[in-house]
C-alpha cells in the first residue's frame, strides 16, 4: 500500500474534494509541469462529465482559476477567494502562478462539456497552453476522489512506492500481519508511516489535522446564516447547538449525545458547503463524519489518554480508507455516495474501536458494518450543490459509525461478511449504478425536488 495517512487526510477548502480540491491541484500542476511560462500567451481549461455537470455548484470553475493563479487548497484563504476571482474576471486576465499575465474569458478559456466524458474517469479535465511561437501543449487530468488526481495514462497510484514493514492490499493481509507480529492495526500503520517521517513529525501532522477538524466544528457551531448557491439553505448547526447548550438538564434525553454528534458533523459540512477550511476525510462531501466521531470519543468517552487515542483513531481510519480507495473508490462520481459517506462511516467506526482498545478483528468488523449499511447509496445533490442531502447525510453517517463501533465492541470480531468482501461489493454496486445517480445531478433527489419546485411555480 503506497498511500500515507496524509493522503487520506488533506487540509483544503470546500465544497468538494473531487470537484474543488482536485481541479485546483491539477490546474497548478499543469503549469508547473510546463514551466517556464514567460512566453505563454493563452491557457484554456475544459471540464468534462461530472465536473461539467455539477461544476458550478461544486465551485470547480473557481478552483481551476485559483489553481492557474498558483493557489493551493491548503494555503488559499477562503475569505479572499471571491474577491480574488472577481478582480481577475473584471480585468479579463489571469496571472499564471501569480506571474505571467494572459487573457481570460469564460466560454473561451473555461469551457464546460456537459454532454461529453473522457474515457478514464467521470471527472476529467483538459488544459491547453499556447506559446508565442504558436506551439501548444495539452494534458488531461482526472480528479479521482478525495483530492487525488492523476494524469491521463498514469498508474492509479500517484505516490512513489516505498518499502514498508507491513505492506497490505487487503484487510486479510493486514490482519495476518497482526497475527504474526502481535501488533494492533494503528501500531502497524504507525510503523509504515515511520518509513516516510519520524515519530515526532507523524504526531505533529496528526495533531495538526485534528486541530483543523476541531476548529472547523467550532466555527460551524458558531456561524448562522444562509449557504451560498441559490437554494437558500439555512445553516442549522449553530441554532441547534445554542438550543442544546441552553436547555435544562430536566429536558435532556438519553439520546442527546447522538444529537450532538449529528450537530458536529453538520457543522463541518455547512462549513464545507460555504467554501470554508475543512479536512478531506476521505472526501469533502463526507468530511463531517470522522471529526464528529473523534469529538465524541475525546469528550464523551472520557479516555485516559485522548492524545494517543486520537492518533490511533486516525491511523486506523486511514487504513480503512486506503483499502477502499485501492480496491473500490472514494469518488461519488464513480460509485455514488456509498464511496464517500459509506467509506467515511467505516473509517470512523474502525477508528473509534481502535481508540477504545478494540482488537484487530473488532476493528475490521466495525468497518464492514459501516460500509454494508450504505451499499447502494446514490450521489444526487440538488442543484449540484454539496448541501442537500449531503449535510444531514453526514450527521446520520456519524451516528451509524458509533452504532457500528458499539456492535463490533460487543462481539469477538467474528462475523459472516468480511470487510474485503463488502468493499468488492461496493465496487461492483458502483459499476452497476446508472450514471444519473453518480454526482451528475441528472437523477434521483436532484431531479425530483427541482421538478416539483418548478411545477409549483
Amino acid at each position: 500500500m503506497d498511500m500515507s495517512v496524509f493522503d487520506l487526510f488533506k487540509i483544503g477548502i470546500g465544497p468538494s474534494s473531487s470537484h474543488t480540491v482536485g481541479p485546483m491541484v491539477a490546474a497548478r500542476r499543469f503549469l508547473l509541469d510546463n514551466a517556464p511560462l514567460e512566453d505563454v500567451t493563452e491557457v484554456k481549461a475544459e471540464l468534462y462529465g461530472s465536473l461539467a455537470l455539477t461544476g458550478i455548484g461544486h465551485a470547480t470553475d473557481k478552483a481551476v482559476l485559483l489553481g492557474l493563479m498558483g493557489e493551493t487548497p491548503q494555503d488559499v484563504v477562503p475569505t479572499r477567494v471571491d474577491a480574488q476571482l472577481a478582480e481577475a474576471e473584471a480585468a479579463g486576465q489571469l496571472a499564471l502562478l501569480g506571474k505571467q499575465v494572459v487573457p481570460f474569458k469564460r466560454g473561451t478559456h473555461l469551457v464546460f462539456h456537459m454532454a461529453e466524458s473522457l474515457p478514464e474517469h467521470p471527472n476529467g479535465m483538459r488544459f491547453t497552453l499556447t506559446r508565442k511561437d504558436g506551439s501548444s501543449v495539452a494534458k488531461v487530468y482526472y480528479s479521482v476522489g478525495g483530492g487525488f488526481i492523476r494524469e491521463e495514462g498514469e498508474e492509479a497510484a500517484s505516490v512513489a512506492s516505498v518499502v514498508v514493514p507491513y505492506p497490505f492490499g487487503t484487510m486479510d493481509e493486514l490482519l495476518a500481519h497482526g497475527v504474526r507480529s502481535g501488533l494492533t492495526i494503528p501500531q502497524m500503520l504507525r510503523a509504515n508511516e515511520r518509513v516516510r517521517v519520524s515519530d515526532d513529525e507523524l504526531n505533529a501532522g496528526l495533531d495538526k489535522i485534528w486541530k483543523v477538524m476541531r476548529d472547523c466544528i467550532a466555527h460551524g457551531l458558531d456561524t448562522p446564516g444562509q449557504l451560498p448557491g441559490g437554494l437558500n439553505v439555512k445553516r442549522r448547526a449553530a441554532g441547534l447547538w445554542k438550543q442544546a447548550s441552553t436547555s435544562s438538564p430536566a429536558d435532556s434525553l438519553p439520546h442527546d449525545a447522538m444529537h450532538l454528534v449529528s450537530l458536529y458533523a453538520m457543522a463541518v459540512n455547512e462549513e464545507n458547503a460555504a467554501g470554508g477550511r475543512v479536512v478531506t476525510a476521505p472526501t469533502n462531501g463526507a468530511a463531517g463524519i470522522i471529526p464528529a466521531v473523534l469529538r465524541y470519543y475525546a469528550e464523551d468517552c472520557k479516555p485516559s489518554d485522548p492524545v494517543t487515542g486520537v492518533r490511533d483513531f486516525m491511523l486506523t481510519a486511514a487504513a480503512i480508507g486506503m483499502l477502499c480507495k485501492r480496491n473500490a473508490s472514494i469518488s461519488g462520481a464513480e460509485i455514488g455516495c456509498q464511496g464517500e459517506v459509506g467509506v467515511a462511516c467505516a473509517m470512523a467506526a474502525a477508528g473509534l474501536v481502535a481508540a477504545l482498545g478494540g482488537s484487530n478483528g473488532q476493528i475490521e468488523n466495525a468497518a464492514e458494518i459501516g460500509i454494508e449499511h450504505h451499499l447502494g447509496m446514490t450521489c444526487d445533490p440538488i442543484g449540484g450543490l454539496v448541501q442537500i442531502p449531503c449535510i444531514e447525510r453526514n450527521g446520520m453517517g456519524a451516528v451509524k459509525a458509533i452504532t457500528a463501533a458499539s456492535l463490533a465492541l460487543k462481539g469477538d470480531g467474528t462475523h459472516f461478511v468480511s470487510l474485503d468482501e463488502v468493499i468488492e461489493t461496493m465496487r461492483q454496486t458502483g459499476a452497476d449504478m446508472q450514471a444519473k445517480y453518480k454526482e451528475t445531478s441528472l437523477g434521483g433527489l436532484a431531479i425530483h425536488v427541482i421538478t416539483v419546485n418548478h411545477a409549483a411555480c
